[in-house]
Parts: structure tokens; C-alpha cells; sequence
């Protein structure tokens, strides 16, 4: 006789199946988030690395900042500084400047011109006086142009005026004075020139 088996196994398989699957099921949810929590994770410390390197940058931002601003400030001061050794180095300059120029009008003023007053403003020199002739005149004017120190002579005025025994005219020049630094360049060449 056959053998009949009358028990539920398809059922059992089926049970076993749905249980199988569930199982797996689980394991596979648990390592989904396993993976998940791991990934969440290794991203939360790339952020918070990446957080501590911005903090970084801009504590030494703030650092750099500060120190500009004190670089800053101290341009500023050394600005202020070489003004004034600009200042202080050109009044060491003109200090002797009234000196020099009367020596140079000695040089510049040839004999038979009589100068009677002398009047400097910025860098403009007024003179008056009184000469023999045009010509002596004519003379002064070309050695004021060929100066270390004074230049652009114009002659404003020139009046006929009768004194005993002589006739003298009465006249009026205006010369400028050379830039310093200009001066002290010519007067040096000047100088080795004429040794």
C-alpha cells in the first residue's frame, strides 16, 4: 500500500518560509540601519571636523584682522613721521636760505647798481634801487638768469631821476628763489666746477 502522509507539511514549509523571510527581513532592516546610524555618524564627524577648521579660520582671521588694523595704525604713524622729518628736513634746508640769497645778489649785482631795499615773500625776492645805466641792468638781469639760486628776473619798472652830479635811474625787480632741492644739486656742480 502507498504511503500517504496526512499531516499539514505544506503548511509547516509555508510557516517555515514566512518565518525564514521574516528573519531575514529583520537582519536586513538591522543592518540597513546599522549602515544608516554608521553613515549618519562618519557624517556628523566630517561636519563637526569641518566645523572645528571654519572656527579655526576665523579665529586666526580675527588674529590677521587685528594685526592689520594695527599695521594700519602704524603706517599711519610712520606717515606722520616722515612728514614731519620732511618738514624739520626742509627748514634745515631754508635755514641759511636769507644768507645765500644775499650772498648770490652780491655775485648777480655788478658795480654802478646801488640796491636800497630788499623785500622777500614765499618764494618771490623784490628788489629796488638805483643804476648808472640800462646796460648794468641788462648785465644783472642775465647773471640772475644764469644763477644757482635765483631765476625768472623781471625788471618792473625803470625811472629816469636826476641827483647830482650824476644821473641815476631808480628801478624795481622781481626774481624768484630756485626749489631747494634744485638749488643744492646746481650749487654742488657748481662747486667742483669752480675748484
Amino acid at each position: 500500500m502507498p504511503h500517504i502522509n496526512l499531516l499539514p507539511w505544506r503548511e509547516e514549509a509555508r510557516e517555515l518560509k514566512q518565518k525564514q523571510f521574516v528573519a531575514v527581513l529583520a537582519v536586513t532592516a538591522v543592518i540597513v540601519i546599522v549602515i544608516g546610524m554608521l553613515i549618519s555618524s562618519f557624517y556628523s564627524g566630517q561636519i563637526e571636523q569641518q566645523n572645528k577648521r571654519n572656527q579655526y579660520i576665523r579665529n586666526e582671521i580675527a588674529v590677521l584682522n587685528t594685526k592689520i588694523e594695527e599695521i594700519k595704525e602704524l603706517k599711519a604713524k610712520r606717515a606722520d613721521l616722515e612728514k614731519r622729518m620732511g618738514l624739520i628736513a626742509d627748514l634745515q634746508r631754508n635755514r641759511n636760505l636769507g644768507a645765500q640769497i644775499l650772498d648770490e645778489l652780491v655775485k648777480v649785482v655788478p658795480p654802478g647798481i646801488y640796491l636800497t631795499e630788499l623785500e622777500k615773500r614765499d618764494a618771490s625776492v623784490t628788489v629796488k634801487g638805483k643804476s648808472e645805466s640800462n646796460n648794468r641792468l641788462s648785465n644783472m638781469l642775465r647773471k640772475i638768469e644764469s644763477s644757482w639760486l635765483l631765476g625768472d628776473p623781471i625788471l618792473n619798472s625803470i625811472v629816469a631821476a636826476q641827483v647830482e652830479p650824476r644821473i641815476l635811474s631808480d628801478f624795481q625787480m622781481s626774481m624768484k628763489v630756485k626749489p631747494v632741492n634744485q638749488t643744492a644739486g646746481a650749487q654742488a656742480t657748481d662747486k667742483k666746477g669752480g675748484s
